[in-house]
């Protein structure tokens, strides 16, 4: 909400493909118009596009700074910053939705983007508990590669039975009746495990 007084959490939730990353730099960048102080963050483990910016699918790029954890990310926010986003927000452990309302409480307005669910249609890490502590709530739909209809699910297409799987080739967009339940292969299985690290 661009009219927020004082602090403010709003969530950029959906699918992948549904465009979260360009609606979150375009708040972003009316933000930077606005002359505000604006900090960008993102998970280390998102390095798919860049490794210190946020990139759209349609070549949109904010810079950003990778972080491991959530209290990294508290600890990175700089004095007098006025605005904060953070990409990929499912991807951040548990503790980020009260980071997320300590920089509200502090006056911060706090725009994030993520996925609300998995490849099994699960609610995806801290994404329930955010999408029930925001002031605002943004739906964005993909189009369904099968029918072209509006797609809310992240179809699993390739890659294994692992939660995180970074990747759009692993990945299609699909509507409710296109999504099929998604099951890896042995031989991918096998593929995915090798790529583990193993305890020593």
């Amino acid at each position: 909400m661009d009219s927020y007084r004082g602090g403010w959490i709003e969530i950029i939730a959906g699918g992948m493909f549904s465009g979260k990353s360009e609606e979150l730099i375009r708040r972003l960048r009316r933000s930077v118009i606005a002359r505000q102080r604006v900090q960008v963050f993102k998970p280390l483990l998102d390095d798919r596009f860049a490794t210190h910016e946020v990139v759209s699918r349609d070549e949109r790029r904010l810079k950003a700074l990778a972080v491991a954890t959530s209290a990294e990310l508290l600890g990175s926010v700089e004095i007098g910053v006025q605005v904060v986003g953070i990409d990929e927000i499912q991807f951040f452990d548990a503790g980020i939705v009260d980071v997320c309302m300590q920089l509200a409480d502090a006056g911060i307005r706090v725009i994030a983007a993520g996925l609300d669910q998995d490849y099994m249609r699960r609610p995806f890490g801290p994404m329930p508990a955010l999408l029930a502590v925001a002031e605002e709530v943004s739906k964005m739909h993909a189009i369904c590669v099968r029918c072209r209809g509006a797609a809310h699910y992240s179809q699993r297409v390739s890659g294994g039975n692992t939660q995180v799987e970074v990747g759009d080739s692993s990945y299609e967009a699909r509507c409710r009746p296109c999504f099929e339940a998604y099951k890896a292969s042995q031989e991918e299985e096998a593929a995915v495990q090798l790529t583990i690290p193993q305890p020593v």
